[in-house]
């Protein structure tokens, strides 16, 4: 019976072999334009932005990944007098990785290239509270980078990312034209493999 069990275990076939990697990062929104109202004109300027990614990727080329960053006072100016209360935009995309073979990388740098949909949302609150603004928009996001190894477990990813909203805002009443946000995302995360 003993013979027969490990038998059939051995005819199974071999499972792929993917790992989870989680990355929580740092980094910098870039080169923000809008159309909606920017009261302090500040979209543009660059911000500190946070967040992290799950991903699950093996030693082919295809890989999946959710990402999730926040970018407080997205609108905000750091001039006296400004009329940006509060403001931030938060991305929460699922995206689909193309990277090097880990065969060809090695122990490299392994740069990989992505590209998804999600949701990207923003909200501003003027000084005044009249005019508070919570548009929600389909998002394309597009980018790619690179992941270098540290250790077996534990990796560093390079990365650069453009959003751009895809629908526009129907609720909106304030504005200039068609609903538009977009920006790069520039960030270093560390990443844990599991």
């Amino acid at each position: 019976m003993a013979a027969v069990v490990c038998g059939c275990l051995c005819l199974q076939p071999a499972r792929a072999a993917a790992d989870w990697l989680i990355t929580p990062f740092l980094g910098l929104k870039l080169d923000g334009q809008t159309t909606l109202v920017d009261l302090d004109q500040a979209a543009g300027a660059p911000k500190m932005t946070i967040g992290g990614s799950v991903a699950l990727l093996g030693d082919g080329i295809v890989g999946l990944e959710g990402d999730f960053g926040f970018t407080p006072g997205f609108f905000d100016s750091n001039s006296r007098g400004a009329l940006v209360a509060h403001s931030n935009v938060m991305t929460l995309t699922g995206n689909v990785l193309l990277a090097a073979p880990a065969g060809l990388t090695r122990e490299s740098l392994r740069p990989y290239i992505l590209g998804g949909l999600g949701l990207m949302r923003a909200s501003i609150d003027d000084v005044t509270g009249v005019f508070p603004l919570r548009p929600n928009f389909l998002a394309l996001a597009i980018g790619g980078g690179a992941i270098g190894g540290l250790t077996e477990r534990t990796s560093v990813r390079f990365d650069l990312r453009r959003f751009q909203n895809l629908t526009t805002d129907p609720n909106r009443v304030m504005g200039f034209g068609r609903s538009r946000l977009s920006f790069w995302r520039a960030d270093v995360g560390l990443t844990f493999r599991y």
